[in-house]
């Protein structure tokens, strides 16, 4: 099976001229390979009974290159993911990963327990693992029911 690009406006043909430049415009930004365009790793976050787990999907950065800081409710990740010049790979034919640093910022809930915070690297994924404080946590009570 072939490998086709990804079109967002197909089907819109025939729509009026002013979507046809909104679209030429976009297009143009996503894919302009040569200008150094930002990027920021996909980010999913999960939140489970007794803490909030975040993944950054980061293949090809070294944890040399990732800085993890928690300031004033604001989980703050950064880094950087380099090109690797080679002198034999002269004739790259197409580049689609985007390469240089990147920052992403996060507000935390209250119920975080700053100090108790860990993260892991593997398989190019990294988990930071945000405890919640025991007064977050959700408590059970069980309520007597009488019959009178």
């Amino acid at each position: 099976m072939p490998i086709v690009k990804y079109n967002p406006f197909a089907g819109f043909e025939d729509f009026p001229t002013g979507l046809r430049v909104f679209e030429d415009t976009v297009n143009r930004l996503l894919s302009d390979q040569g200008s150094a365009r930002p990027w920021a790793p996909a980010v999913d976050i999960l939140e489970t009974e007794n803490e909030l787990v975040l993944k950054a999907d980061i293949p090809g950065v070294e944890m040399k290159d990732v800085d993890i800081q928690i300031e004033n409710g604001t989980l703050t990740l950064k880094g950087e993911r380099k090109f690797e010049r080679d002198e034999k790979n002269k004739g790259f034919h197409r580049m689609e990963r985007s390469y240089g640093s990147f920052v992403r910022y996060f507000t935390l809930p209250e119920t975080v327990d700053t100090e108790h915070v860990h993260a892991e690297y593997n398989g190019g994924v990294l988990t930071v693992t945000l405890p919640k404080k025991e007064i977050a946590k959700p408590k059970f009570i069980k309520v007597q029911v009488s019959n009178n």
